[in-house]
């Protein structure tokens, strides 16, 4: 049930020499026009503070336009509604660990904390039982074909999520949860048709390169890649609704840069799949 009370994240500001303002959890300012309602008795009500019974005419005004803050999606769901994040369900708590160990500790540290029991394996490990979640992390390019088993997880019933670095970039990519899903084979191909030097990144993944001094993944950036990686699965795993605007986690490709540490997302789909050339018929 909806609540008179403001969501977490949106306030009202009283702004000297003029009505008020709402700040949205996105950082936005919208001017209120509060028509017939009283200004006070308004933000009694948003705040969720109890207020003495206003007049039927200024009853009815305050009605409307509490209305149209819940319409427009900036109430609380209920009055019990608080910022403490919803548990993390017993059965998709089993949560498998590979890669950069760089990677891997902190992210096992934030899960941990989350309420999922992540557990490192090697990759001959990943084959064995059906745990809720795989997350992979490498600290450099995706030699070729080392994901090729992992991507069928997802029809298997485990949610495969990872991440690798290229250079001063690491890319996060989407988190499969179904076999309709985003899979690391997808996000070569949508990556490859989307730059005109599809040659040169892909003889880059194929390992024709050359490196001089090495790129040092940071504790900073390390715990920064990690905490990414948490909220994806702590998103997956308790079933939270993405913020309205905001790109769900299994279409969403981000990329750090981990010299200051600013992320871009892209959007990307699942690629359909070829259908074998028709014959014409004689």
């Amino acid at each position: 049930m909806t609540s008179s009370r403001l969501a977490p994240g949106v306030e009202v500001v009283a702004v000297p020499g003029g009505g008020p303002a709402l700040r949205t959890a996105d950082g936005e300012f919208l001017r209120i026009s509060t028509g017939e309602a009283d200004q006070d008795r308004l933000l009694d009500r948003l705040s969720g503070r109890a207020a003495t019974a206003p007049a039927a005419a200024d009853a009815d005004a305050l009605d409307r336009l509490v209305a149209a803050f819940a319409d427009a999606g900036y109430l609380a769901e209920s009055d019990n509604e608080n910022d403490d994040p919803p548990p993390w369900p017993r059965h998709r708590r089993d949560v498998r660990l590979l890669g950069a160990p760089a990677l891997t500790g902190p992210l096992a540290a934030s899960l941990a904390a989350a309420g999922a029991a992540p557990r490192t394996v090697s990759p001959a490990e990943l084959g064995t039982g059906r745990p809720a979640a795989v997350v992979w992390c490498l600290d450099g390019p995706v030699p070729p074909g080392l994901w090729d088993d992992a991507d069928h997880l997802p029809a298997r019933g485990t949610a495969w999520l990872r991440c690798h670095r290229e250079g001063h970039q690491l890319w996060i990519e989407p988190l499969a949860c179904g076999p309709g899903d985003v899979s690391s084979a997808h996000v070569r191909s949508r990556r490859l048709a989307a730059t005109p030097a599809h040659r040169e990144l892909a003889a880059y993944w194929a390992g024709h390169r050359t490196a001089g001094a090495p790129v040092t993944l940071t504790p900073a950036a390390a715990a920064f890649v990690a905490a990414l990686l948490a909220a994806d699965l702590t998103h997956w795993a308790t079933g939270a609704a993405p913020r309205p605007g905001a790109l769900p986690v299994t279409r969403r490709l981000r990329r750090v840069d981990l010299r200051d540490l600013t992320v871009t997302q892209h959007a990307v789909l699942p690629v359909p799949p070829v259908a074998p050339p028709v014959r014409p018929r004689r």
